[in-house]
């Protein structure tokens, strides 16, 4: 059984959904005013490779992830375009939302990971999420002032239970907005009267906007179909206020459980400091994969367990580059191997139980890589050996290393190495074999001393001739 550490309860309980072979996670997705950076890189990947693993364990997985397309960051970014160009802050936040809206549908496919089932919109939204504020007004939770709709924190008595954070505590340990239309210092808004010249909708309440949390409580529910979900994920900088808020609002209005387990990823740093456009160490999801293989920043991804933090540099992910490449390298060697009936798996069916037996306990992605990386030293080993039955053993290897990538959501692209297409590596070492056959031994060098110049050495063995990265 799958076992997963809930935030909401502070430990590892095992995984029981609501209906017996469908799962309903909602996760929350991107506030479009910028590029993605690989911190989010890493949330959708995190999530991903959760969804695929739910899937490979029998589940239907209903996945929604929001698109936060009305911020204060998102408006601010419009009021500096309106002004370079001339033209109407409407304008200018229509321009920033589809640019950025784009441009993290971009990053999916450069990740060459799908979108969730579905991917809403806020301001798609509206109107369900005045329907949910009037719905709180009405049952006493929420209270108007000033044209904004503020939630009532202390009506809702157990305030603090995914947060771990005690109410009577807040005013000392987190900044508090002052805002003399509250009631409450705590309290949070659900619908933000409009200000001069910015984006608005009619409402009860008058021009504004929606709160932040409310988009998730909404478009969780109606997408999913559901009043409680079976897993609410994100950041671990989400859970106060963000999810904390989304709780209370929730089962505030239903009476019900909003969510059954909450999964929360680890932050990601850049070499020790926190990623920052001020410190210059802001990383997009586009600069890495510029530079390297959307599969090499997954293998950086599934090198913490995903509740942990990670540390990037560019020296890691060289690292991670040359780790992949034996995985893809080994692929290479078994695709030449004649297809033909198994029948002798029990060396990789030990493996392939460690495999699913690593990512029940939580989803250990670490300790799951780890058990790929002994499939392909023992693909290897039987490469070398003299074993009779070994191209059995060695599809049976095959077959899992695709299954499991199939999970790590590797593609395998032939990408470039040393700043040349793998294709044109191995239509190198083709034509030195070919030298070799007509003992024109001087051309043959010829090749290695090119290869090597860009960063590729090849290695001959009884097998044939392999290549990595120099070091």
């Amino acid at each position: 059984m799958i076992q997963i550490y809930n935030s909401l309860t502070k430990k590892k309980q095992d995984f029981k959904p609501q209906k017996k072979d469908t799962v309903n996670m909602y996760a929350c997705g991107v506030t479009v005013y910028d590029d993605c950076h690989i911190g989010h890189g890493r949330s959708l990947y995190i999530f991903e490779v959760i969804r695929r693993y739910l899937r490979f364990r029998g589940f239907k997985v209903n996945f929604v992830r929001n698109i936060t397309d009305v911020d204060d960051k998102i408006i601010n970014k419009a009021r500096a375009l309106a002004g370079e160009k001339n033209i109407s802050l409407k304008e200018a936040f229509d321009e920033v939302r589809q640019t950025y809206i784009d441009s993290y549908r971009d990053d999916l496919e450069l990740l060459s990971l799908p979108r969730a089932d579905k991917e809403p919109l806020a301001t798609e939204n509206i109107a369900d999420m005045q329907k949910f504020i009037a719905g709180l007004i009405e049952k006493g939770y929420a209270y108007q002032s000033g044209g904004n709709v503020y939630f009532s924190v202390r009506k809702f008595s157990s305030y603090g239970k995914l947060s771990g954070k005690k109410i009577d505590d807040l005013f000392s340990s987190v900044r508090i907005e002052v805002d003399p239309n509250k009631k409450d210092p705590l309290d949070f808004a659900l619908w933000k009267a409009a200000k001069e010249d910015e984006p608005f909708w009619d409402s009860p309440w008058g021009k504004g906007r929606p709160g932040w949390h409310i988009e998730c409580s909404v478009m969780s529910q109606k997408y999913l179909k559901t009043k409680t979900l079976d897993i609410h994920g994100g950041g671990r900088d989400l859970i106060f206020p963000h999810h904390e808020n989304e709780l209370t609002q929730s089962e505030s209005l239903t009476g019900k459980p909003f969510a059954n387990y909450w999964i929360h990823h680890g932050l990601l740093t850049i070499e020790s400091q926190k990623m920052a456009k001020s410190l210059g160490n802001f990383i997009t999801i586009k600069d890495v994969l510029g530079k390297f293989p959307a599969d090499v920043l997954k293998v950086f991804y599934l090198g913490a367990h995903y509740s942990s933090s990670i540390d990037f540099s560019w020296e890691k992910i060289e690292e991670k580059r040359e780790a992949y490449e034996r995985i893809d390298i080994l692929i290479g060697k078994l695709s030449k191997i004649s297809k033909q009936s198994h029948k002798n798996c029990q060396p990789i069916e030990k493996l392939k139980k460690e495999f699913t037996e690593a990512m029940d306990d939580d989803f250990n992605m670490p300790k799951a890589l780890g058990v790929l990386f002994e499939i392909v030293n023992e693909c290897n080993r039987l490469l070398e050996g003299a074993d009779k039955a070994k191209d059995e053993k060695l599809l049976c290897g095959l077959d899992l290393i695709k299954e499991i990538a199939d999970i790590f959501a590797f593609t395998f692209k032939r990408e470039i190495a040393g700043g040349i297409k793998i294709e044109q590596i191995e239509e190198k070492i083709n034509c030195r074999l070919e030298h070799k056959k007509n003992k024109n031994f001087k051309e043959a060098d010829k090749i290695r001393q090119e290869l090597e110049k860009q960063g590729i050495i090849l290695e001959d063995n009884k097998e044939g001739t392999t290549w990595r990265r120099k070091l």
